[in-house]
């Protein structure tokens, strides 16, 4: 991998492969937006503009710091994709989603956000996420150069009733969104030291947060804290599989569950 300095941008290049479209906007996460070619999000407390340029990633509005140390994770740009879709082009229920569709990554975001988003994402369409979210970090995040807002930390929504969270309009979510703040910041759940775990114990520990199922502790696990060979399962993948796969996954989707899980997803939405 290749990273160098331009006049304008940060240039990263000899990573692979990426479909940045569908890797920021398929419900991995809900604070990018497109405009004019150049994704714009904020994550880790920084802001960024990203564009695709073939198989190079231009970072606009960062350091050459900030990528190496947050943006290169972020987008999983170290891991060998090629290898592992491969295999799943074997497979010819996705292979048609896999060639269309390219490299889609597994991003790695960070553990409190996911947390939260995926709990404000039970029941919920994407448009709303968005929107939810949007206003949580306008009215207790931070604002930064440029007009965009830090998410709020879990210390800072754990300050708040009730009452102060209803701006959000988060509906039943919302004394679940308030607890898993609770027991984050009084360290009940160690969200930092959870990768670290082995699965069974992260994912017990997540459940342990009123509010949070299988299905969001999952999501947290594997867009987040790197389990890759976790599959989240919700109403819509259980359909899936069971149609797609009577018989179960096929051996190729062991190299990454998680991977997989994407691009069935996607089959489904296109189909």
């Amino acid at each position: 991998m290749t990273v160098k300095e331009r006049k304008d941008c940060i240039e990263v290049s000899g990573f692979g492969e990426i479909n940045l479209s569908l890797t920021l906007d398929c419900g991995q996460a809900f604070r990018w937006r497109e405009e004019n070619g150049v994704w714009l999000g904020t994550a880790f407390g920084r802001s960024v503009g990203v564009v695709q340029d073939e198989n190079k990633l231009l970072f606009y509005g960062s350091s050459l710091e900030d990528v190496k140390k947050i943006w290169i994770k972020y987008f999983d740009l170290e891991r060998d994709y090629e290898s592992v879709l491969e295999g799943f082009l074997t497979d010819d229920r996705i292979e048609q989603t896999v060639r269309r569709s390219g490299t889609v990554r597994i991003l790695c975001q960070e553990p409190w956000e996911a947390l939260c988003s995926f709990i404000i994402s039970q029941c919920n369409n994407i448009p709303r996420i968005k929107g939810i979210i949007n206003t949580l970090c306008v009215n207790f995040g931070e604002e930064l150069p440029g007009g965009s807002f830090t998410f709020p930390s879990a210390e800072i929504i754990a300050s708040k009733t009730e009452e102060e969270l209803s701006v959000l309009h988060a509906g039943y979510r919302t004394p679940y969104i308030l607890a898993a703040a609770r027991a984050v910041s009084m360290g009940e759940v160690d969200l930092s030291g959870l990768s670290l775990s082995p699965l069974d114990d992260a994912r017990k520990a997540l459940m342990s947060i009123r509010g949070v199922g299988r299905k969001v502790a999952d999501c947290t696990l594997l867009f987040s804290m790197g389990f890759s060979e976790v599959f989240p399962v919700d109403r819509h993948i259980s359909r899936a599989v069971k149609e797609m796969y009577p018989e179960g996954l096929p051996e190729s989707f062991a190299a990454f569950p998680g991977l997989a899980q994407q691009y069935i997803f996607i089959t489904r939405a296109i189909n």
